[in-house]
């Protein structure tokens, strides 16, 4: 069940980072839980001892979380973007 709770949040938390990205348009939405699932973790391990969250795969579903979650998928669309645009050049 938590696994199903997780797919569901990481797509809206991919859908609100892709949104701040302004990279909504070119993304659907198995791109949006795929960003949101992977940006969790990202962040989880990253920023969650710094800040005091978890991931969304952890069972952990508290605001610091979630605000980890999000600043780790923006992190992660940032890195996409970076390498997409180096390779249209």
């Amino acid at each position: 069940m938590n696994l199903i709770i997780a797919l569901i949040i990481g797509g809206i938390i991919g859908w609100l980072a892709s949104i701040v990205m302004r990279t909504d348009a070119q993304q659907g939405i198995l791109l949006n839980i795929v960003v949101g699932i992977i940006g969790s973790l990202l962040g989880g391990f990253l920023l969650g001892p710094l800040l005091g969250g978890g991931n969304l795969l952890s069972g952990a579903f508290d605001i610091m979380t979630l605000i980890v979650a999000l600043l780790g998928a923006i992190i992660l669309l940032a890195i996409v973007n970076l390498f997409r645009r180096g390779s249209v050049r």
